[in-house]
C-alpha cells in the first residue's frame, strides 16, 4: 500500500520580496512498512517534504496523496482529521506539553478521538513499556532527559497506532549513545507493528539505521538508494 505519493511536487515560498524554491517537482512513493530517510544539507527541501507529507504546510504545485487522499482537494478540517486520525509526528524539541504528566502527554491523542478512559490508560502503559519508560507515569518533561523526553514524543505518537510517523530530525538534540538507542526503538516498532517511519535527517547515525535513503539538494532528488 502506498502511504506517501509525490507527482511533480513543487513548494515555494515568498522571503524579502524573493521567491524561495525549496522544492522543484518532486516525484516520490513511499509504502506501508518502510523505515525510510530523506537526507540532504540544510535547506535542501528534505524537512519541507516532510511537512507537506504531514499536512502541515500546503502544495505549491504537483499533486501529493497521504493515505490514499489528495491533499490539495481537502479542506482545513479534512486535513486536521488526517493527521489526528492518520499520522504521528516526532520532532528534534519534543514538543511535549510542559505542564501534563507523561501519562497525560502520551493521552493527549487519544482525548482528541475520543478514547474511553479505560482504553487510553491500557494503551498508554503499553505504549510506555514498547519506549521503555514504565513506572514514569507522573513525570513532567523538566524531571526527565532529552533522551527521556523523545521517548515519550514516540510513545504519543504511537498510541493511536497510525499508519505512518514522521521523525523530522529526532536525534539531533541527542548524543549518539542516546540516538543509537531511540532509533532501535524505533526500529522494533517498525519490525514488530508493522508502523511506517519517515525521517528527515542529516545525521549519519539516522541514515545508517534506515533501509532506504532519498537524498534531496536544492529541492530535487540527487539519489534514491534502497539498501
Amino acid at each position: 500500500m502506498t502511504v506517501v505519493k509525490a507527482k511533480d511536487l513543487i513548494k515555494d515560498y515568498g522571503l524579502n520580496g524573493s521567491t524561495v524554491h525549496a522544492l522543484r517537482g518532486i516525484t516520490l512513493e513511499f509504502q506501508s512498512g518502510e523505515f525510510a530517510a530523506i537526507a540532504g544539507p540544510s535547506g535542501s527541501g528534505k524537512s519541507t517534504f516532510l511537512h507537506l507529507a504531514g499536512c502541515l504546510d500546503t502544495l505549491t504545485g504537483g499533486t501529493l496523496s497521504v493515505g490514499g487522499q489528495d491533499v490539495a482537494n481537502l479542506s482545513k478540517k479534512q486535513l486536521a482529521l488526517l493527521r489526528r486520525n492518520s499520522l504521528g509526528f516526532i520532532f528534534q524539541a519534543y514538543n511535549l506539553i510542559p505542564v501534563l504528566t507523561v501519562m497525560e502527554n502520551i493521552a493527549f491523542p487519544l482525548t482528541l478521538l475520543g478514547v474511553g478512559k479505560t482504553e487510553i490508560r491500557d494503551r498508554v502503559l503499553q505504549a510506555l513499556q514498547e519506549v521503555g519508560l514504565e513506572g514514569m507515569e507522573k513525570r513532567r518533561p523538566k524531571e526527565m532527559s532529552g533522551g527521556q523526553q523523545q521517548r515519550v514524543a514516540i510513545a504519543r505518537a504511537l498510541v493511536k497506532r497510525p499508519a505512518l510517523i514522521l521523525a523530522d530530525e529526532p536525534t539531533a538534540n541527542l548524543d549518539s549513545k542516546i540516538g543509537r538507542e531511540i532509533l532501535e526503538i524505533m526500529v522494533k516498532l517498525n519490525k514488530n507493528a508493522g508502523t511506517t517511519f519517515l525521517f528527515s535527517t542529516h545525521d549519519p547515525l539516522v541514515m545508517d539505521y534506515a533501509r532506504r535513503i532519498v537524498y534531496i539538494r536544492d529541492g530535487q532528488i540527487e539519489k534514491d538508494q534502497v539498501k
